[in-house]
């Protein structure tokens, strides 16, 4: 944990924040995450007239993960139009699990955690099986 570069990471879903389109809301998120091989990956929100297709800044950065190759996350952040450090909501909590697992280093409010802390008996793919 203590070499990954938040400061970066921050800027970076902070400069995507900036390219969200949230005209129904008003709420631009940005996202950004480290991949396992190191590549920096960000995404954001992009909404719909048609509330439940909108797109959290979570989901453009896991398409960003899955078209660049694929991988895991290794480190994440999110942050609101003010460049606050916000915490990803239930449902890209679970996308964040199936992409980064339980390892995941995850910045919230109130400093780093795990997704396991962040999403305790979470399920995932190996819960298919059972």
């Amino acid at each position: 944990m203590d070499d990954m570069d938040w400061d970066a990471l921050r800027a970076a879903a902070r400069e995507a924040s900036a390219l969200a389109y949230a005209p129904y809301s008003g709420f631009p998120v940005g996202a950004a995450a480290y991949a396992d091989d190191g590549r920096l990956l960000v995404g954001s929100n992009v909404e719909n007239a048609a509330y439940g297709v909108t797109l959290c800044a979570e989901c453009s950065l896991v398409s960003a993960l899955v078209a660049s190759g694929g991988g895991r996350l290794a480190a994440f952040t999110c942050v609101n139009g003010t460049g606050d450090v916000i915490t990803p909501c239930g449902r890209c909590r679970q996308l964040l699990w199936e992409h980064g697992g339980p390892e995941l280093l995850v910045e919230t409010p109130r400093g780093v955690v795990t997704m396991a802390e962040m999403l305790p008996q979470a399920f995932g793919p190996e819960d298919l099986n059972r």
